[in-house]
């Protein structure tokens, strides 16, 4: 009993905030199925980390030490699963939804000048700009490599708003569009895409993306080689098991090992709700630069594209593309922009790595 009394005695205010932070995570998960296979482990690693004297705190230290500080494992390994998962026939079979995956990363190079007229530092600045890659294991990646001071607020905010992409987006779409733009039926006939073309294209891809931002070359390269593995045809259970086991169980581990960056101390800064407001800012603006790029290229091409389906080019696979179809179901309930949306939402997906180099590029 003195054990617990001393306990007591020694837990500050902040720390009890934290639980209540990690209680609402927790709740968020599993009330609202938002991202659950992160924001509980999150949640739950953040009242682990929290409490007074834990013996936890030095395990999840460790994790972070291995998974995330010194080699981005985690992240990296995520990207195997994530690849895995992809179909990139839709964008093969229309390149030019490439177009919006690289516009709707405006949010990104927008956020990081706010960021630094705010007074943070470059790299920190780059780091929290990342968020709007709407990519967790990207913005992990590159707010390590550039050591930011906020890596738990990046972390944090980046997998909230992946999560709150269905409350984020339809106003911002509506907002940007008008109804007659959002009633724009597009082709649904896809074009025949070769066995050999799913092939080389995640070999094509990282070679040119090791060429041009050879600081993203780790991250493309992870997540071509899991789409490889779905493709080529003699890995099907290999394809199956960076699905469901690695991606499942990598997720596991880096959910509750973000909490190592989720003390009291450390997290419970004004730069924190800061950082909060620009993710949403840039989710926004990444948002509005892919819906403006249809909306341009529309003034010039005979064929019309519905401007709602440049809002999939950020990077929150496939939670944006299925917003955008289901915005286009509640105007025309025989309107679907599925096949589209999720070429944009996979095409988001290299962009944000791109992206992601060019600013360790840049900043590094």
């Amino acid at each position: 009993m003195e054990i617990v009394y001393e306990n007591l005695l020694t837990t500050e205010w902040n720390q009890v905030v934290m639980w209540i932070i990690g209680a609402i995570l927790i709740y968020l998960a599993i009330a609202k199925d938002m991202e659950p296979s992160l924001l509980l482990p999150m949640g739950f690693g953040a009242i682990l980390v929290n409490l007074p004297n834990s013996g936890a705190t030095a395990v999840i230290d460790h994790l972070f030490e291995i998974g995330i500080n010194n080699h981005e494992l985690f992240p990296l390994l995520l990207f195997i699963g994530i690849g895995a998962m992809i179909d990139f026939k839709p964008v093969l079979s229309n390149p030019k939804l490439m177009i919006f995956g690289a516009a709707a990363q405006y949010g990104i190079f927008f956020t990081l000048c706010i960021a630094s007229l705010l007074g943070f530092e470059l790299n920190d600045a780059a780091s929290i700009a990342v968020i709007g890659a709407a990519d967790g294991p990207t913005a992990i990646y590159v707010a390590n490599m550039l050591d930011s001071n906020y890596t738990a607020a990046i972390m944090v905010a980046a997998y909230s708003y992946m999560a709150l992409v269905p409350i984020v987006q339809p106003p911002v779409i509506k907002m940007c569009t008008t109804k007659k733009e959002r009633l724009i039926r597009m082709d649904n006939n896809i074009r025949p895409v070769s066995k050999l073309t799913e092939i080389l294209f995640p070999i094509v891809v990282t070679i040119i993306v090791g060429v041009v931002a050879p600081d993203a070359v780790a991250l493309i390269g992870f997540l071509m080689f899991g789409n490889l593995i779905r493709v080529c045809g003699v890995l099907d259970s290999l394809s199956e098991t960076a699905q469901k086991v690695l991606a499942n169980l990598i997720t596991i581990f880096l959910g509750i090992t973000i909490a190592a960056r989720m003390t009291a101390d450390e997290f419970l800064q004004m730069e924190t709700m800061l950082i909060m407001g620009m993710g949403l800012m840039a989710f926004i603006m990444d948002t509005f630069g892919g819906i403006m790029i249809a909306k341009l290229m529309n003034v010039f091409s005979k064929t019309k594209i519905n401007p709602m389906i440049g809002a999939a080019g950020i990077s929150a696979f496939p939670m944006s593309a299925r917003v955008v179809h289901k915005l286009g179901l509640q105007e025309d309930n025989s309107n679907f922009l599925l096949m589209h949306s999720t070429g944009v939402n996979v095409s988001g997906q290299i962009a944000s790595v791109i992206a992601g180099g060019m600013i360790l590029a840049l900043v590094g």
